[in-house]
């Protein structure tokens, strides 16, 4: 395939070649002057920020990390629930600075059912900020359920291979059949 040239070839910004950032979407979102709720996602954490549009520059209102969980005893991993808690806990911060309602901002990410944008935008509603969310989430997938599910089955039939998927769990001392209810309890102190 040739490479486009000519007088009327417009060269792409760099973050929109590097598949970064879609300036479509995100003029849209800036017009609305509701802040944003951008949720990303590495290998091993989930990052939550608040951000307002400013003409010097975004301004990031309230940040949550999910090595924060663990001062209230949730190990972080990069799933459903730890994406609702740091949500929810993105939202506590926000609500404090006095921010009112948000607008999911998932990036370049692909809007599945699945995708934890959407647990975090739930977490950060359920702290008292008002976002739209058109999609209907399963709350037991947000609340572990289907790890622990998972983990107990796998426990019964293949003790090793539970042992290997599970070992971060077992190091922290936490047991994985009982997630749900550690997920309550640490939404209650965030809460």
């Amino acid at each position: 395939m040739a490479k486009a040239t000519g007088a009327t070839y417009k060269v792409a910004y760099r973050r929109r070649r590097a598949n970064l950032t879609n300036y479509l979407k995100r003029l849209g979102m800036i017009r609305g002057e509701t802040p944003r709720l951008v949720v990303r996602k590495s290998g091993r954490h989930i990052l939550v920020q608040v951000i307002k549009f400013s003409p010097e520059g975004d301004k990031v209102v309230a940040l949550a990390h999910s090595s924060e969980l663990t001062q209230h005893g949730w190990m972080p991993q990069s799933n459903a629930p730890t994406a609702y808690l740091v949500g929810m806990l993105a939202g506590e911060k926000a609500k404090k600075a006095g921010e009112k309602g948000v607008h999911l901002d998932i990036g370049m990410s692909t809007p599945t059912s699945g995708n934890i944008g959407f647990a975090a935008a739930l977490g950060a509603k359920d702290a008292g900020l008002e976002c739209p969310l058109d999609m209907k989430i399963d709350m037991g997938r947000v609340s572990g359920k289907h790890i622990a599910d998972y983990a107990a089955k796998l426990k019964g039939e293949d003790a090793g291979k539970f042992a290997r998927q599970f070992s971060k769990y077992m190091k922290a001392s936490i047991d994985v059949t009982q997630l749900p209810k550690l997920f309550e309890g640490v939404k209650a102190k965030i809460k």
